[in-house]
């Protein structure tokens, strides 16, 4: 019987080279649908927050707490040139009006938080009810710094004035008192437009000795997300406690004090008034004091974004870089945990492809390329099983049950391919180390580049090793039909 030698095509064709030329073409068509599954973990990740703003915008939104400040109308007689019918230019009086400000002396916040979580649908935010008492006190005010000689103090007109950045968490009247007195707390006074939203109470003074006072405000406030203060105080004192486990302490200024435990937390600041960016007292037009973006508070790139400050503003705007800032979010949603698995969805498709290949070799049967796509098919898939079962389970039972089903399917579909029970359990094994491997990282926080990296060589070393001991020429003995 006459055999002909295979031509010079077919010997490439049919070539180890050409298949790892093949299985790497596979490994970047693969990249393509992992894409799109982090687009889909984006898109969820995204209605997620579109839920958790529609229930902050009923319940109360991230919420700034600052001041107070006394505000003093003065009126200050500046001679203005108009021109008359008659051509002739007179000077007549005129009136303009500005505010004194003055900043307290001392002020200190004690409160309780009581985060919970909200749900709707499959969604949830986290929101807190809080019980504030802000005391204080004023030192006085030095005129002699004003430049009062042609102006009018309207004392009796002065008005005290707390920020609140969403009204809508009000749950009660705040109660302040002043000089002894309950003096009730209004909003809508939009003349003095120093925070976001102004509760102001009208407090009649005598003169400048009457600015030399004590102040007690009671506040009970809804909000979501974060807690922040503005120290605006010569010094600040600030002590917060509630029923949460993981707070996050952003902002400015660390607690010099905190008690965190399985179930509530405790936290104390001391903070002078060195690094704000307002003096004790000044005179002119009304204007905020501060800026707040309140976006990603967990991302350290984010806190205290000044880009929206003007620059001639940004020597005296306060931003969330300048608060005291307690955020109430979760440390790591499952969506961040799914994206963070994702990342390492490459890397368990190159070591199932390697595996498969080592096979190949040692049972001397070949796999066709068909079914190394339909392998990586589910490698991919189970992405996306984890991403749908965690938003209603939970992620670490999702990640244990789309695991399980993921290696089951791989682990049955090549035993019937190589009709080699204990190759199938041995790539199951393989399969489940890999998992089990990218698990423990999400569990890991300063040790895991460290345990990834050492991980990672030793997989390296066991491909080289086994790549080691393979007779590189049995792949022209294998046979020809795929399995």
């Amino acid at each position: 019987m006459n055999t002909t030698s295979p031509s010079l095509f077919d010997r490439i064709v049919g070539s180890a080279i050409a298949k790892l030329a093949i299985m790497f073409f596979i490994v970047l068509l693969l990249l393509i649908p992992l894409s799109w599954v982090d687009d889909l973990i984006q898109e969820r990740k995204q209605r997620h927050e579109r839920v958790g703003d529609e229930i902050a915008m009923k319940w109360g939104g991230q919420q700034v707490v600052n001041g107070p400040v006394i505000a003093i109308p003065v009126e200050e007689r500046q001679p203005r040139t108009v021109v008359g019918e008659d051509g002739i230019r007179q000077l007549v009086p005129d009136m303009r009006k500005e505010w004194i400000m003055l900043l307290p002396s001392d002020v200190e916040v004690t409160g309780t938080v009581l985060p919970e979580t909200l749900k709707r649908g499959i969604y949830d935010a986290v929101v807190y009810q809080s019980d504030l008492k802000i005391t204080g006190r004023f030192d006085g005010l030095d005129t002699a710094k004003l430049l009062l000689e042609n102006s009018t103090v309207k004392w009796s007109e002065a008005k005290l004035v707390f920020g609140v950045s969403d009204l809508k968490g009000l749950t009660s009247s705040p109660v302040l008192t002043w000089e002894a007195k309950q003096v009730p707390l209004a909003s809508g006074e939009y003349a003095l437009n120093l925070f976001e939203q102004n509760l102001v109470a009208d407090i009649p003074l005598g003169g400048p000795e009457g600015t030399n006072n004590t102040f007690d405000v009671q506040v009970e406030l809804r909000g979501s997300k974060s807690l922040n203060f503005l120290p605006l105080a010569s010094q600040t004192h600030i002590q917060l406690g509630g029923k949460w486990a993981d707070p996050s302490f952003n902002g400015a200024f660390l607690p010099t004090e905190r008690t965190v435990s399985e179930s509530d937390f405790d936290a104390r600041w001391e903070i002078p008034g060195f690094s704000r960016k307002q003096p004790q007292q000044w005179r002119g037009e009304p204007s905020l004091l501060y800026t707040f973006s309140g976006e990603s508070l967990t991302d350290e790139s984010a806190a205290g974004r000044s880009d929206a400050v003007p620059p001639e503003r940004a020597s005296t705007l306060s931003t969330d870089g300048d608060m005291v800032q307690v955020n109430f979010l979760p440390e790591v949603n499952h969506y961040q945990k799914t994206t963070r698995v994702t990342k390492y969805g490459i890397l368990v498709v190159i070591l199932t492809f390697a595996s498969l290949f080592f096979t190949e070799i040692i049972k001397k049967r070949r796999i066709h390329v068909v079914q190394y796509v339909l392998i990586g098919g589910a490698m991919v898939l189970f992405y996306s099983l984890l991403l749908a079962m965690s938003e209603h389970i939970g992620f670490g039972w999702a990640y244990a049950l789309a695991a399980v089903a993921t290696i089951v399917l791989i682990a049955l579909f090549v035993k019937a391919i190589t009709r080699q029970p204990q190759t199938a359990v041995a790539l199951g094994a393989m399969l489940s180390l890999c998992y089990g491997f990218i698990y423990s990282l999400l569990l890991l926080r300063d040790y895991a580049l460290l345990v990834g990296t050492i991980g990672v060589f030793v997989m390296l070393a066991a491909l080289m090793y086994f790549a080691a001991r393979i007779h590189w020429g049995q792949w022209d003995d294998l046979e020809a039909k795929p399995l």
